[in-house]
């Protein structure tokens, strides 16, 4: 089967889009189909190099760098003409997946939608509080539009299809997970993860506790060093030195480093920047707890890659997970900044037995995400969606 992927992010960017994309693409290609990549470039020309094909865009600092393109290219509209595609499989909804969308029509092809992004939780990158009602509207308006034009369409957990169904949406939905290769994860090479902890001066702490993934408002990294700040006091006396750290980059980068400095735990939390995607399973393996407060993901992937790591996770509790994490038998639930301090102390301080089987069941519990079960739903769709083409 011929299949294009287009998406305005793609690796090695690091967001979940991008790696579910990735994560797809190499799945596709190594199954024997022919999967490409229609996604942004800094080049002023298209480039094809790998089945990937870049279409210039303009850069947005403001978020995170992402790349806009027009929403049509005649150079990349000849180049994917000539590719005989099967699907059309658009993966984001501006520049590149509208071009998506026009390439299905003009080529009669297929065309699978997923919805990766709860947008609305992304709107003050916009209005900065102005208008926001409207724009989540605008944002509201814009997806089921989007979603119109697909002949299938994917959600990757029940949260997003619940999402989807309160705008309106009545067309058939397929729940879709993206899968990953655990076996990434499973490090074991003890020496570059001691090396790893004393080049940032880690191997002086009892416990490791990581934040992993774009530093942005929506992730609400402030209420775990809020909840930290809480815990560091109430629990002084503890004799388990432990260090929070934060892996990744991003638009909230200088607000959270300004807060740990306001609180004056700033000597207890680092900031390692963005390191290489080819790395962070280092960066799990070195760790002893993931934390996480997000409420604004549509599947998860963090926990999943924490849980393939055989770290135990600790994150806010969010509907989204329930069919992720089970509380206190796969990982464990906080409510909110004043509940963290509390049940932190208590995950880090659990038997060495307790915790193990803990990670042991989580590990269990992925198998629903492995890259075989994606595979399989991903081609079911693509399937009905020629099927329904013809």
């Amino acid at each position: 089967m011929n299949i294009a992927l287009f998406s305005d992010t793609f690796y090695p960017e690091v967001n979940g889009v991008a790696t579910s994309v990735n994560s797809l693409f190499t799945l596709l290609n190594d199954r024997g189909h022919n999967c490409y990549v229609i996604t942004t470039t800094s080049s002023k020309y298209v480039t094809y190099k790998d089945k990937v094909i870049g279409i210039p865009g303009i850069e947005l600092k403001q978020l995170y760098g992402y790349r806009a393109a027009f929403v049509f290219n005649n150079d990349a509209f000849k180049l994917i003409k000539s590719l005989n595609l099967d699907v059309v499989h658009v993966n984001t909804e501006f520049g590149i997946g509208q071009f998506g969308f026009i390439v299905a029509k003009k080529l009669n092809i297929a065309s699978v939608y997923t919805y990766h992004t709860m947008y609305e939780d992304y709107t003050y990158y916009a209005t900065k509080g102005y208008f926001d009602r409207f724009s989540k509207w605008a944002i509201r308006e814009f997806a089921r539009a989007c979603m119109i034009r697909a002949t299938e369409i994917i959600s990757p957990s029940a949260k997003t299809e619940v999402y989807l169904r309160s705008i309106g949406l009545e067309k058939m939905i397929n729940i879709v997970p993206t899968g990953f290769d655990f076996s990434r994860f499973e490090v074991d090479d003890k020496e570059t993860i001691s090396l790893l902890k004393k080049e940032y001066g880690l191997d002086k702490y009892d416990k490791i506790l990581l934040c992993l993934g774009r530093i942005a408002k929506e992730k609400s990294f402030d209420i775990i060093i809020k909840g930290y700040k809480g815990y560091l006091e109430k629990y002084k006396d503890s004799k388990i030195k432990t260090i929070l750290i934060f892996v990744g980059a991003g638009p909230d980068e200088n607000n959270l480093i300004k807060l740990t400095k306001d609180l004056g735990i700033d000597e207890h939390v680092m900031f390692l920047g963005k390191v290489n995607l080819e790395k962070v399973p280092y960066y799990y393996a070195m760790s002893d707890l993931f934390l996480n407060a997000s409420i604004s993901e549509t599947q998860g992937l963090t926990f999943m890659e924490a849980m393939a790591a055989h770290i135990p996770i600790l994150c806010r509790y969010d509907n989204n997970l329930v069919n992720v994490i089970n509380n206190k038998v796969t990982g464990f639930f906080f409510e909110d900044t004043l509940d963290f301090k509390d049940k932190l102390y208590e995950v880090i301080n659990m038997k060495k037995e307790e915790i193990d089987e803990i990670v042991k069941n989580a590990y269990n519990s992925i198998s629903q995400f492995s890259d075989n079960t994606f595979y399989n739903n991903i081609m079911e769709v693509y399937k009905r969606a020629i099927r329904k083409n013809w």
